[in-house]
């Protein structure tokens, strides 16, 4: 469980103080949650805090109960949070089952790799051995970073806008590796979207708007608000 308590963050702009997120008060508990916004409400900023890039100005985060404000990035990995970035990085020299040997801490067998690449919709024979490079697409390696995740099974997933920058097949092939994830990972998925079909399947939504918490509740009790003030912006390339 995470719960961010009078969570906020400011910055310097031309000598004058401009506040990001004002004292957000959140709980993540439960299997799915989706925090969505208008652009500048400050999601990817709050992302970027739970996963120990940046550091709140004030406020105090706990992942089951242990203070973690003060961890850097590595730390909270340690502790438990795996952080998804909008672009994965590539990493010229380095296979696909390496990455998933040093995300899943261990070396392990050929089997257990193929069995990871398989859950996010990839051919095992065709991407383990292939090097993290420019050959292949975003959606690809958005997969393949789902895949490390799983590896990692950690207490909290995180993922910054994982729709960005990819195409309509590979979202729709994501959407349904997010489905699956819902059904059998066994810690907290957080997702930063604007995705209507990413809001879809959560079961929890939480709605920032001006830095602030706007609501939080079920699909059903956010989507008509979301809708209405046309939040939701589909962003994926036809």
């Amino acid at each position: 469980m995470l719960e961010l308590k009078n969570i906020s963050y400011s910055v310097s702009d031309n000598g004058r103080t401009k506040d990001i997120l004002k004292n957000i008060n959140l709980t993540i508990d439960e299997r799915f949650v989706v925090i969505t916004g208008p652009n500048g409400s400050g999601k990817s900023t709050l992302a970027k805090i739970i996963a120990g890039i940046i550091t709140p100005t004030s406020g105090q985060i706990l992942l089951d109960g242990q203070d973690i404000t003060e961890m850097n990035i590595t730390e909270r990995a340690k502790a438990g949070i795996s952080f998804a970035f909008q672009q994965p990085v590539r990493f010229k020299g380095i296979t696909v089952k390496d990455l998933i040997n040093l995300a899943a801490g261990r070396k392990i067998n050929f089997t257990e790799a193929c069995n990871y690449l398989s859950e996010v919709g990839l051919c095992a024979r065709d991407y383990i051995n292939r090097e993290v490079n420019a050959s292949l697409s975003g959606g690809e390696l958005k997969r393949i970073e789902i895949a490390m995740i799983l590896a990692r099974s950690t207490k909290l997933s995180l993922f910054d806008e994982p729709e960005a920058g990819i195409d309509l097949w590979s979202f729709n092939s994501l959407i349904r590796v997010f489905e699956a994830m819902h059904e059998n990972i066994k810690g907290n998925i957080l997702i930063i979207s604007h995705q209507e079909r990413i809001l879809d399947i959560a079961d929890k939504i939480v709605l920032l708007k001006d830095g602030e918490i706007a609501q939080t509740g079920t699909k059903d009790e956010i989507m008509p608000q979301i809708l209405g003030v046309a939040t939701v912006c589909p962003q994926i390339k036809e």
